[in-house]
């Protein structure tokens, strides 16, 4: 009998430790949550742009000072503007490789690697600004994109646009499609393929080397941006003409992406702060943009004497002939691409025939009104 009191007293016993440890496992968590509200997390963040360049390279600036702010000095973020840690064109694998935790740049520079990409950059005559935003957070195409970068370790988000751009800047006249041909033109993504099939030869050059491409006859031309951002690389000192409109470009989203076993590192407060604070860049680029480009244009011409002219009609009429076709031959991929391709095509026919009587009907009345003022 005794045996058996001591028996069971030692059972009971340990019976109790063992309770009292799985009693203290709230307080270890509360310990853990705490921890993580006070942990401090070091990024770095890399870019494709020169460091601090007026609207590109500002963007991702900002958004690292939005979320140091935000999080209370927890997501601490160091940027590198284009070559200070790696190249240009190395910041997709730097990241999806963990070298730093999150990259800035635009989703087109990967092509050679993943074609469908370029959806999620621009594509020539299609979406622009408004409609790319549409169709990327509530029309599905984010989910797509973020399918589409999971294999390479990585997370998107939207992260800037520029609005329409220019179409570029030339050092020869374009009075015809025939003067496409053999024309050496800094030009990415779908638009560089398109002006291939239009007999000009498309050259990939990151935005520090595209002023000194232009000047020493490299290239003969180059797109960029808009007036704010050419003019802070002083384009209208190396080309004499500046051509409308961007029919290569009229959408052009930018990109964050983040490592993702970084993201996985962090707690959800974070996590939504990076997710708000690329939506607020998103936006504020293209205000941006929208705000600058017109003072921009008149320091141009009127304190530069750049000529601006537009492409002829037919110009512009063969290259969305052909911008159709290199498009939809584009997207003939895998399952995925396929998708992606169907995704995009879907809503921008949906978002185009609302806009026909919506953005499109106020503007051309618009118009009009100007023209009988």
């Amino acid at each position: 009998m005794r045996l058996r009191q001591v028996f069971y007293g030692a059972w009971a016993l340990l019976l109790m430790v063992g309770l009292l440890g799985c009693g203290t496992e709230p307080v270890n968590q509360a310990d853990l949550a705490a921890a993580n509200e006070s942990k401090v997390y070091r990024w770095k963040l890399i870019t494709t742009w020169p460091k601090n360049l007026p609207g590109l390279g500002v963007a991702p600036e900002r958004l690292a000072d939005h979320l140091r702010k935000m999080s209370n000095g927890r997501l601490d973020i160091k940027v590198y503007g284009a070559g200070e840690l790696v190249g240009a064109f190395e910041i997709f694998d730097a990241v999806s490789q963990g070298t730093a935790e999150m990259g800035h740049g635009a989703a087109y520079y990967w092509r050679g690697k993943i074609p469908a990409a370029q959806m999620f950059a621009t594509v020539p005559f299609g979406m622009n600004a408004q409609e790319m935003n549409g169709w990327l957070h509530h029309g599905g195409g984010l989910e797509l994109w973020r399918e589409l970068y999971a294999p390479f370790n990585l997370v998107p988000f939207a992260a800037g646009n520029s609005g329409v751009q220019m179409a570029g800047w030339f050092n020869k006249e374009i009075n015809s499609i025939a003067d496409l041909n053999g024309l050496k033109m800094r030009i990415p993504g779908l638009g560089g393929e398109v002006l291939a099939r239009a007999g000009g030869v498309p050259v990939s050059l990151p935005g520090s080397e595209v002023y000194t491409a232009l000047q020493t006859g490299v290239i003969d031309a180059t797109e960029w941006v808009g007036p704010y951002n050419d003019l802070a690389l002083s384009l209208h000192t190396a080309a004499q003409y500046y051509y409308y409109p961007g029919w290569h470009e009229p959408g052009p989203t930018l990109e964050a992406f983040v490592n993702k076993d970084a993201w996985e590192s962090l707690p959800a407060d974070l996590q939504e702060m990076i997710s708000v604070a690329t939506r607020a860049i998103n936006e504020d680029m293209l205000s941006e943009f929208t705000a600058r480009n017109n003072s921009a244009l008149v320091t141009l011409i009127e304190e530069h004497d750049v000529e601006v002219r537009a492409l002829p009609q037919d110009v512009l009429e063969r290259l969305k002939t052909l911008s159709d076709e290199v498009v939809a031959e584009s997207m003939q991929g895998d399952e995925l691409t396929k998708r992606i391709y169907k995704s995009y095509s879907d809503y921008f026919s949906a978002v185009k025939n609302y806009h026909d009587i919506s953005e499109q009907a106020y503007l051309n009345a618009r118009q009009g009104s100007d023209d009988g003022a």
